[in-house]
Order: structure tokens, then sequence, then C-alpha cells
């Protein structure tokens, strides 16, 4: 509903839902579901597609409810002073640094469901980072693809087969917008690829204070194949995936241009921007400085995060389609074809392909994993781009990945923050001494907000499981797949990511009779949910998939394990604040990070990980549990044998008789005790607001000083 079909006493709700501040506002959510709860449900908590939908009749009366236009007000009045803010962190902090500006570009961002432009951990890290940016006033724009079709919709087959389903999303129900021109015009560019010109148009989603600008291709001019190059995320072969990081690259920093943006700081998210560099280059050589001059300008602006070890993750393409892409395009750097070519070259792969790891790594001077073990593990895969220094002194630091903690807490966590840590916790979440107060917070306090939120769990479960049967999708036994037959009382296990091998979802069904003995013990009960997408075209992952529904379907562990479908934001919300252990098992060092296990820390779930990723750093022994690395043993069958038997033996010997140790009242103070130790240590260490000082205070400042050279 646009503006001027609201009431003009609530008009500015329209603003409220143009900007997605509101998804981590509690009062701000709260004003929204007040409108009509039910259909705040079945919105999926989407207030554009709200207001569409709601009964003008209800907004005529709430128009005139004086309660409503108390909570109204107080939003509206939050909103506005957060926007006008000139107080904030970057501004006390960085008061000298002037003309300051940060381009964040990645190839997908998480914001909320209704922005359907994600697909996993590394799109929602990106939205924290830009939530976390705007909450701390640091001037930064983000860049990425429109994705008219999004990521794929995961459908799973009665037979427990992975499928995908695409379905473009109505942007009309989105808080999106077109992207204008300093002259007031809607933002075009085109670029060149392979003898061709392609056309993008911008749009454009606000975020709190920071702008994010998105590329689309599904313009007239467009050839079909061009038109779709932009519509889905990850999708297509490698001729596809070349051309939308062409797109990425060098149509995004024409779009700023275009935009009459000129960013101080680059900061490629991944290595899928990395051609962003190239296009720099181009812009310098043009300028009149000479190719090393045009280097070293961009190399000491330019800050590159890699987020995994895994070799898949990093994209090489082969030669001869570079160029036919790139063909004349190397003349406008300065360069000649193999110098070219030697930009993504892997010192330890010659001759392999253009790897865009290896260019980013070549023109960024400001480069960093995305925890201390990761920066370890980059360090050595990288090492040959430095020859002749030791490992130790390899210019790649760590910076470890935090969680915007306003949109991941539970409402009812928030709210006993408030009262026993400090009103105005949330802004000083990166302060350990604010968590120091963790222990006052009486245990019968804190484990009936945890029993609420478990309750909140089996309900959406249950929900969801019920509205799939109601609809004709599911079948009886998917029913009961899908968590119906779940025990409230029980002691639940989350495992909720992408399924990808090396986290080795099927760790725990090893030793089928040894887990059966822990589900069905009638004494202390042990429950397991699982959720997550594998990428379309890998089959293993599928694989991992269809083995955990079997499992689900097996009538001798059915009731215990559930597999929820169609893993997204809004369900992992349920699920980092519902279970009570988060279990990760990933193949040492595979894992970079891994922020789902830091959000459900937060939210006072106990962590159970092999010691890799953020974990590594953030386990202390008293916590939650860790399973030492077992890679020393080079052989993954090993690996997985040894490292099953810890878990077994951790579920066995500690955790399950922790949680179900109760006192008289029935409150498992013991297990309390843990809980609040790990929500001490880990909630200001893992939080995004620590995370984007650090990146502000280790790279974004140096890289925006002027490096001494001739230019």
């Amino acid at each position: 509903m646009s503006a001027h079909r609201l009431p003009h006493p609530i008009a500015r709700l329209h603003d409220l839902a143009q900007n997605p501040w509101w998804s981590w506002r509690l009062d701000a959510r709260r004003l929204f579901e007040a409108i009509d709860p039910v259909l705040w449900f079945h919105c999926h908590h989407n207030p554009v597609l709200l207001l569409q939908s709601v009964n003008p009749e209800r907004l005529t009366a709430l128009a005139t409810d004086p309660g409503f236009a108390r909570q109204y007000s107080a939003v509206i009045k939050a909103f506005d002073e957060y926007r006008s803010d000139r107080r904030t962190w970057f501004a006390t902090r960085y008061a000298t640094l002037t003309n300051f500006q940060v381009a964040y570009m990645s190839a997908e961002f998480g914001f909320h469901n209704s922005i359907p432009i994600y697909s996993g951990g590394l799109g929602i890290l990106a939205g924290d980072h830009c939530k976390e940016a705007s909450d701390l006033g640091l001037p930064l724009i983000g860049l990425g693809f429109m994705y008219p079709q999004g990521y794929f919709r995961q459908s799973i087959t009665p037979d427990g087969w992975q499928e995908a389903e695409y379905a473009p999303f109505n942007r009309d129900e989105s808080p999106i917008n077109p992207a204008l021109t300093p002259e007031g015009t809607p933002c075009h560019i085109s670029v060149e690829m392979g003898g061709r010109q392609v056309s993008a148009t911008i749009w454009k989603v606000q975020i709190g204070r920071i702008p994010i600008y998105l590329l689309d291709t599904d313009v007239p001019n467009n050839a079909p194949e061009d038109r779709g190059l932009s519509a889905r995320l990850y999708g297509g072969g490698q001729e596809m995936r070349l051309c939308q990081e062409i797109l990425l690259g060098l149509g995004g920093v024409r779009a700023l241009r275009a935009l009459g943006l000129n960013p101080t700081v680059w900061h490629a998210n991944e290595g899928h921007s990395a051609f962003l560099t190239l296009e720099r280059l181009r812009e310098h050589v043009r300028a009149g400085l000479t190719h090393s001059e045009a280097v070293e300008a961009v190399r000491h602006s330019t800050v590159f995060t890699t987020h995994t070890p895994v070799p898949a993750g990093h994209d090489v393409f082969p030669l001869d389609l570079m160029e036919r892409y790139f063909n004349g395009y190397w003349d406008q750097l300065g360069l000649t074809r193999s110098a070219f070519f030697r930009l993504g070259e892997h010192p330890d792969h010659p001759g392999a392909g253009f790897n865009m790891t290896a260019l980013a790594m070549r023109l960024s001077a400001h480069v960093n994993g995305v925890s201390r073990e990761h920066g370890r593990v980059t360090r050595q895969m990288w090492q040959s781009l430095w020859p002749g220094l030791s490992e130790d002194l390899i210019p790649i630091r760590s910076i470890t990945n935090g969680v915007h903690v306003p949109t991941w807490i539970a409402p009812e966590l928030h709210q006993l923050y408030s009262k026993y840590l400090s009103p105005d916790w949330v802004d000083r979440s990166d302060d350990p001494a604010i968590w120091q107060r963790v222990p006052d917070i009486p245990d019968a306090d804190l484990w009936a907000v945890r029993q609420l939120m478990k309750r909140k769990l089996m309900s959406f479960i249950r929900e969801r499981a019920r509205g799939g049967w109601a609809e004709g999708r599911l079948l009886a036994s998917q029913v009961l797949s899908r968590g119906t037959m779940l025990d409230p009382e029980a002691l639940t296990i989350g495992f909720a990511r992408r399924f990808a091998t090396y986290k080795r979802a099927t760790l725990l069904f090893r030793d089928l009779e040894r887990l059966r003995r822990l589900l069905h013990d009638r004494w202390r009960p042990v429950q397991i949910v699982f959720a997550g997408k594998a990428h379309p075209a890998d089959e293993p992952g599928r694989q991992f998939i269809h083995q955990v529904l079997s499992y689900c379907h097996d009538h001798k562990l059915a009731g215990h394990i559930a597999f929820l479908e169609n893993y997204d934001m809004h369900m992992a919300k349920y699920l980092v604040q519902g279970v009570d252990v988060w279990l990760n098992t990933p193949r040492a060092p595979m894992e970079a990070s891994g922020t789902s296990g830091q959000k459900a820390t937060l939210n006072g779930v106990l962590h159970l990980s092999v010691l890799d990723g953020w974990w590594q750093e953030g386990y202390d022994g008293s916590n939650g549990w860790g399973i030492p690395p077992s890679s020393h043993l080079q052989d993954p069958a090993a690996e997985d044998d040894l490292d099953s038997k810890e878990l077994y033996r951790l579920l066995e010997e500690e955790v399950i008789p922790l949680y179900y140790q109760r006192d008289l009242d029935g409150v498992p103070r013991a297990w309390l005790q843990v809980v609040k130790q790990s929500i001490r240590t880990n909630a200001p260490r893992f939080s995004a607001r620590r995370m984007v000082k650090e990146y502000m205070d280790l790279v974004y400042a140096p890289a925006s000083t002027k490096a001494p050279s001739s230019w």
C-alpha cells in the first residue's frame, strides 16, 4: 500500500515498511504485528505485503485508536532520531576523517526474507555487516545483484530427495525501489561482454542508514540470455558465472560512478567481486597513471575478505573463456595478454586457469580471513603468492565474524537482558563488562524464557507441517518427518546449515544402535532437528539430505529426528533461539567461521562443535563442548570414526546428564551455569559490533589514507 492510501495519521507506516530497520527493532516489529497479528504471521513478517493486504477498514480504525497512535508515534520518533543522529560511534571516533566512504561489494546479501537475494552464510554475514555499519554510523554503501528469482526454494520429494524450485518474487512486495542518478533519473549502466553490450538497471534498498544498490539485467534491450544473467543466485555454468562476476565487478564500479559515488575504500566480500580491481585499474590508467602507479593506488584502497578454505569455493575460469571476454580489455590496463593472465595465476598451479582469489590478493593490500584459525589456514594456502616470506609474515590477518545482535536475539531474551544487564545493552553488546552481569539473571527466569523459546519453535514446526498437509503438499509420512512428534520437554539438538559434505551432517548416524539408545532413553530422551539446503549441483550434498530423511522415516528413530524443509532466515531465528544444543561437525580445518553457532550462543543455546572456525577461539572448556580436530589422521574415514566416537561420548557422559540434572523445582541449575558462562564469554566477542569496529580500525582506516607514491 502506498503512502497516499494510508490514513493521514498513520501515513508514515509506508516509510517504515520501506526500510528494514524495523526488522531489528522490537518496538517496530510489534507495531506492524498490532495491525493484524494473524495477517502478520501469514505474510511471514513482511510489512510491505501486510500493508498491501490488510483491510482498509482496519487501517481507518487504527488511525483513530489512541493506543496504536502512541505506539506509532514512539516508533516513528525512534526511526527519525536513528536516521538523523550525528553522534554515532563513527562520527565520534573518526571525527577528522572527512569524505570517507566504503563500497562493500558482495554476490549476496541477507537482510530479511522479504528480500530473497541470499543463499546462506556469506549473504547473512554481509547483511549483518551492513546493519551494524548502519548502527555505528559508518558511511558504507553495498552493491550486489537484484536476482529476480532469488535462490532456489527447497522442495523434498516423498522419497526424500531435494528438488530446486525457482519462481520470480514480486518486487512490489519488497522494499526495493529504483536507484536514481544525481539528476534524478533511473540509473542504468552497460558492460561489454564477449563483443556484446549488456545493460543493467540499478535498484536500491535502504537498510537503516546504509543504501544497497542491486544490478538487474532483466531489461528490454538485452538479449533473452542476458536478461536472465542476474536472474538466479549461483545458477548456470562457468560462462554464466563469469558473466555475473564481470557484471558485479566491472558493472558494480560503473554503477557507483553513475550514481555519483566516489568511495574511499573498496571492500570485496569474497572473490566474486574481484574484477572491481581491474575496472579501477582501467580508470586510473585512463586518468594518466602508469600501470604500476595504478596498481599501487588500487591495492592501497582495496580490502579483500576470503571466506573459505574449501578449494571449490574459489572461482577459477578457463583461460580460453577469459580470453574471449577480456580480449582488448587488458590493453586498457596497460598490460599484455600474458601479464593480464598472470594477475589471476595461482603460483602452485600455473596454467590451471584464472583464479579470482589470486587476483583479489594481488590487488589488495588488506586481506583477511574470518576467524583466527581461518587466517592461519589462509596464510598456509596462499603462501606461494609471497615467495620467500615465512608463513607467519604473510600479510593476511584475521577478523573473526560476528552476528548482528538486534537481528538475532529472541524478544523474550532481549527483555531479560534489558532488565538484568542494562536497558541499553544492545548498544554496548561488544563490551565484555556489560556481560559480566549475566550471572545476576535468576536461574528460574532464564529457564522460563529458554523453555518459552523452545515451545515457540515446536509450535512453528507443527504449524509448518500442518500447513503443508492442508495445502496438499505433504503426505502423511512427510508430516511426521517434519517434526510433528517432537517433545517440547526433550533435550533438543539443532543442526542447520548448508549441506556441504565437509560439514558432515550424517556424522551422528555412524553408530545407529548407540544413537537409538540415546534417542529412546525413557527418562532422558533426545531429539534432533535438521535443516539446510545443498547446492542444486552438489550431488553428494543432496545424498546427505536423502540419508537424513531416510532416518526421519525409520520407525526405530521416527519421532526423534526431523528435517525442516526450505531453511531460510525466518526459520533460522526459531532454530537458533529454540533448541537446547547447537551441533556443528565440520571436517577441520574446513569451517572458516560458522556464524549460526554464534547466533545460538547469544540466545543461551549451548554449542557442541569440532574445534574449528570461531569455536576454536570461543571455547574455554567451561562454556560448551569441543571435539578436538582429528585432521592429523589424514584419512577421512578414520577422522569420521574418531570424531563420531567423541561426539557420542560427550552426549552420553556430559551433555545429556547435565541437561536432566534438575533441582526440586525442576530447574537445571548446573546446565544454566554453563549457559550463563557461554553467554558471558561469547556474546561480546562474536558480535557484529566488535567485528565492524575491527574492520574500521584495522583495514578501512588504513586503506583510506593516501599511499606514499608519485600518484
